[in-house]
């Protein structure tokens, strides 16, 4: 039976909103209209655009998949959780493929630790923001395929070493009867770090450059930043975290809106910027029909409690006996590795958190802290340690 619908009450429903014509549209465009002007940032899982305003073209920056060296310094980032998934394969779900996943994974790290030099990472992969750090990254890549490799083939000769224990004993964290000179956990700290600090110190610089001014900019997060349940507040997106950080804190939190559901654009290709230039409409009206709603309500309800954008405090996790947490542990200094390491443990339990925003806000403090001179941050994991080379 269909649901009897007042045409009055409809229309009356229409006039304000869900409507192209109604009031609230009436609302959103004029503002826009005064908002042309305005420069607006968008950020998509991929690519930064910035729309200047005032009828000028946009400017597009990649910062995900494009740059050199992301893929290269990920795949070594990922021996620690492409390793314990065989380990989760066999203990846990039985699957018996868990023996030619690991002679594949096995393969390839030799392969990879075969063609890794100092002079791949200096003169082809030649990733700015690791600029004389090169020698130091070919050790950690040799050292973490040696380190993956025997660890695999001792597995592969005996699945009964294949366990939980060992894999945290004799690969991650140490404390085992087999040697380990560094934990691959500080390894991944590392990688992690060094990805965060490449794409914070190219994003930063090409922010600062355009010269935005921070206070009235309008500031956009669109789409899909990673997993389905991960990025949407402040606090869990990476991409806020870099935004915020290349504007020096100037850019106030109510003037940024992450929006999961926001249209957004493909990595231009060719120089075509067209489909950059024909969403800048729709996400300035969306922008201002959001914040035209923010200053309406407080026009209506003057004099009641505001709603101010409050940061979260981040717990402190130095006393052993802290046991469970809700947020990002702070992190105290570089050598702090039992907050870093519950970092990479809180963006795999959190679905809220992004894998790749495990420390990048210690890398986007720690670049502003440097002058953005990425040449002048310690890396945790990496600075000040030795990677034996030749096992």
């Amino acid at each position: 039976m269909t649901a009897h619908q007042s045409p009055e009450l409809i229309r009356l429903f229409t006039t304000y909103t869900s409507h192209p014509e109604g009031i609230g549209r009436r609302l959103s465009r004029s503002f826009a209209e005064r908002t042309r002007d305005t420069p607006l940032v968008v950020a998509t899982g991929a690519d930064f655009a910035l729309y200047p305003g005032g009828g000028k073209p946009p400017v597009v920056e990649g910062y995900r998949w494009s740059p050199r060296g992301f893929k290269e310094l990920t795949a070594v980032s990922h021996l620690g959780p492409a390793v314990a998934s065989l380990v989760y394969l066999r203990t846990v779900l039985g699957d018996p493929a868990w023996r030619p996943e690991a002679e594949r994974l096995l393969a390839e790290t030799k392969n990879t630790r075969a063609a890794n030099t100092a002079g791949l990472w200096r003169d082809h992969i030649a990733v700015e923001a690791y600029q004389g750090r090169e020698q130091e990254i070919a050790d950690l890549v040799d050292y973490s395929c040696a380190v993956t490799a025997r660890y695999l083939a001792t597995a592969l000769g005996d699945e009964d070493y294949l366990t939980w224990e060992t894999l945290r004993t004799d690969y991650l964290e140490g404390g085992g009867d087999v040697e380990l000179p560094v934990p691959v956990n500080h390894m991944m700290v590392a990688t992690f770090f060094l990805a965060g600090l490449d794409i914070s110190f190219r994003i930063s610089r090409w922010l600062r450059a355009q010269r935005i001014d921070w206070a009235e900019a309008m500031v956009i997060i669109a789409g899909r930043q990673g997993r389905a349940t991960a990025g949407v507040t402040w606090t869990t997106s990476s991409v806020a975290t870099m935004i915020l950080g290349a504007s020096e804190h100037r850019l106030p939190l109510e003037r940024m809106y992450l929006a999961p559901h926001a249209p957004t654009f493909g990595t231009p290709t060719g120089g075509d910027l067209s489909e950059v230039a024909a969403l800048e409409e729709p996400l300035r009206s969306m922008w201002c029909a959001t914040r035209a709603t923010v200053e309406l309500g407080g026009l209506m309800f003057d004099g009641y409690p505001r709603y101010s954008p409050a940061g979260v405090v981040f717990p402190d996790i130095a006393d052993p006996a802290v046991t469970e947490i809700g947020e990002m542990p702070v992190v105290r200094s570089a050598a702090d590795m039992r907050a870093l390491v519950t970092r990479l443990r809180i963006v795999m339990e959190d679905p809220r958190q992004l894998l790749s925003g495990a420390v990048i806000d210690v890398a986007v403090e720690a670049l502003a802290a440097a002058g953005w001179d990425p040449r002048r941050v310690e890396v945790p994991g990496l600075t000040g340690v030795t990677y034996p080379t030749g096992l």
